[in-house]
């Protein structure tokens, strides 16, 4: 989070945004060993209900790379379903 505010102030003067997207623990890929029943079960500890998904931080990366995004630079988004409300 340092790094990308550090850099956004560094290059803010030519123009350039920098923003990370700090996806969390449950995003719903290809996981080694774990059934359907326990990537549910994980599903049902976040607070929107679901695991997310990799289309989820893809959208956001798309959000970030076009014109609409223009004013925000310098954040760390955190993509997790409301994990990080506990």
């Amino acid at each position: 989070m340092g790094l990308t505010r550090a850099a956004a102030l560094e290059l803010a003067s030519y123009r350039v945004r920098v923003n990370a997207i700090a996806p969390a623990s449950p995003i719903r890929a290809p996981r080694y060993g774990m059934s359907e029943e326990e990537l549910q079960a994980a599903g049902r500890q976040v607070p929107l209900g679901r695991m997310g998904t990799p289309e989820d931080v893809a959208d956001l990366a798309v959000f970030l790379a076009c014109e609409e995004s223009r004013h925000i630079t310098g954040q760390t988004i955190h993509v997790n379903g409301g994990q990080y409300l506990y």
